[in-house]
């Protein structure tokens, strides 16, 4: 065998190894390097049970069934704590006044349900008798946590821990979709100023910095003065339409960036339209360090909440929140701890883990921080 021939052989070995190696995408590389990051993977695991708990919340905690067949039809009146009008009339027709275990077997002997994990309702306190073995709810100070309430009662006797399981769907939904809206908006604007430039730019920077001149808190309080009854959904928009500034500002940065790099001027010799270059082409590749201000936002968003809940002005009642129960136990902190502490807690580890997410991103598409937490 000659020189020649041993050398074609050895790139013919060298060859597959190489182009094994290009092949992994930039995502698929970002989520190898996070996954390094331990605190990072336990956090997104805490979100994930977090998000598993809001969807399931009907079935872990409450006094309606999950599911029961009355009068030969099957009904799902758990549902009700996700939407109201999704709870059968005919339960109200039937005037079960929301007691549904011994309404059921007098109502229709034949009857069969499968009810919650824990028989506590969030909205209201459960009375000595409603479910076999099981005593009525303490209220005011006797509400220490028990056997029957894991994490206490508040003052009129409300489980804690039925009130904290559906108040992860208001922390949720907070987050997600206050920061969807600003994702939206923040991206869209960001994209137009770096991209277009000249006066485009010159317009969407000075709308970008007046908004930042306007302190979300504010609105939410002249709406409240305004609207004759405010939702959470109020807060979510109000949240969502001031804090894409952030966003907008990382996002122009990106694209002045990169509207320059050689496939975009590819592009545009082939004839390719503007916006399908901006959300096509570059906005693929500025994605991943716009998702890091977002992670971070969605931890700030439930922070607000919170804290407009604890003054009274978050969820309107009787919507449970965990801010609501921190400010039913302000007043008497020191006879009631449970409300402050449970509540709290939650509101602590729900912030951390996001904030560590979002770090654990940073640091995953950061070329200049790659190497932390190897």
């Amino acid at each position: 065998m000659t020189t020649s021939d041993s050398s074609a052989e050895s790139l013919e070995v060298a060859v597959p190894d190489v182009l094994e190696t290009v092949t992994h995408g930039f995502w698929a590389e970002t989520w190898g390097r996070f996954k390094r990051r331990r605190l990072a993977m336990l956090a997104l695991a805490y979100i994930c049970f977090l998000g598993v708990v809001a969807i399931f919340a009907p079935a872990i905690a409450g006094t309606k069934p999950v599911v029961c067949k009355y009068k030969g039809q099957l009904y799902f009146p758990a549902l009700g704590y996700l939407n109201p009008k999704w709870e059968n009339p005919i339960f109200y027709k039937d005037r079960f006044r929301r007691i549904y275990p011994e309404n059921l077997k007098e109502k229709d002997p034949d009857s069969w349900a499968i009810f919650p994990l824990v028989y506590q309702d969030p909205y209201r306190r459960v009375r000595k008798g409603e479910w076999p073995g099981q005593p009525g709810n303490p209220t005011g100070v006797d509400g220490v946590p028990n056997r029957y309430n894991r994490l206490g009662t508040d003052q009129s006797g409300k489980d804690v821990f039925a009130q904290m399981v559906h108040g992860t769907r208001i922390a949720m939904l907070v987050g997600f979709v206050s920061m969807g809206i600003a994702a939206v908006i923040g991206i869209a604007i960001g994209a137009m100023a770096g991209y277009f430039g000249g006066w485009v730019d010159i317009l969407l920077s000075r709308l970008i910095e007046l908004v930042m001149c306007i302190p979300a808190l504010v609105l939410i309080l002249a709406l409240i003065a305004i609207l004759e009854k405010t939702t959470i959904w109020h807060l979510m928009i109000i949240l969502g339409a001031t804090g894409w500034t952030g966003i907008a500002r990382l996002t122009r940065a990106e694209f002045l960036k990169l509207k320059e790099v050689d496939y975009v001027l590819a592009a545009r010799a082939l004839g390719v339209g503007r916006f399908r270059i901006m959300f096509r082409h570059v906005l693929r590749n500025a994605l991943a360090p716009i998702l890091v201000p977002i992670t971070f936002g969605i931890a700030s968003a439930i922070i607000t909440e919170s804290a407009l809940s604890f003054l009274g002005f978050g969820a309107a009642p009787p919507n449970p929140s965990w801010g609501t129960l921190l400010n039913a136990g302000r007043t008497t902190i020191e006879q009631t701890w449970w409300l402050v502490f449970f509540p709290g807690l939650a509101i602590f580890f729900t912030v951390l883990a996001y904030n560590l997410i979002g770090e654990g991103l940073q640091e995953a598409t950061d070329p200049r921080l790659r190497g932390a937490g190897k």
